[in-house]
């Protein structure tokens, strides 16, 4: 396959009843854009959730346990609770949802800083546990559109089209803007932001519209 053939899938799904679950998925990132601390706290805590594990475990999760208690409760019980839950790694993104407490107001920050590719360097730097794919997942969920999600569905679907040679085995900072910038490119032809890309190779991948 090629960058041809992959552009006229997704022309074929963008002419689908897909395209409607896109939209809809783009209309709550874009509704949550517009609510408070608690709640862009409580998908900062989603995506940490998410690395090396699932976004369908890190939603039931998050649906579960709520906003106040990613705020509140005391890292052991947190972590228990996210045990039972079916999280891997409990401890760890426990501990790291519980440091994350010092950007309670994360909102604010971000918002602040206005930039969204500043705002994912910022990200990166200081809250643990979230990568650029992560921060990234973050801030395209929270409403903002021109930055790439580099999963394992996204990376594989762009080495099948021979978009990128291989998977790479790391994703520093220069490598992954590489390669954003070639998803970047696909989603210019499109005449669709990234965040919309996501969700449609997202679809070709997994047959669902998560965010």
């Amino acid at each position: 396959m090629d960058t041809e053939s992959l552009i006229s899938q997704i022309r074929r799904l963008m002419a689908s009843h897909v395209a409607e679950q896109v939209e809809t998925r783009t209309r709550q990132f874009k509704i949550l854009n517009s609510k408070g601390n608690d709640d862009w706290f409580s998908e900062l805590c989603f995506c940490i959730l998410t690395a090396n594990s699932s976004a369908r475990l890190g939603i039931s999760i998050q649906e579960a346990i709520g906003p106040e208690a990613f705020l509140r409760l005391a890292e052991e019980e947190l972590a228990t609770r996210l045990r039972h839950m079916g999280h891997r790694f409990s401890k760890r993104r426990a501990h790291f949802i519980v440091s994350a407490r010092e950007f309670s107001h994360i909102k604010d920050v971000v918002v602040s800083i206005g930039n969204e590719k500043q705002a994912r360097d910022w990200l990166v730097k200081n809250v643990l546990g979230l990568g650029y794919k992560e921060a990234s997942h973050f801030l395209r969920n929270v409403g903002y559109d021109d930055l790439a999600i580099l999963d394992r569905h996204i990376l594989r679907t762009l080495c099948e089209n021979r978009i990128i040679d291989e998977i790479p085995k790391g994703l520093g900072r220069c490598k992954y803007l590489e390669i954003e910038s070639k998803l970047r490119d696909l989603s210019i032809q499109l005449g669709m932001p990234l965040s919309k890309l996501d969700l449609y190779i997202w679809y070709m991948k997994t047959g669902t519209v998560l965010k």
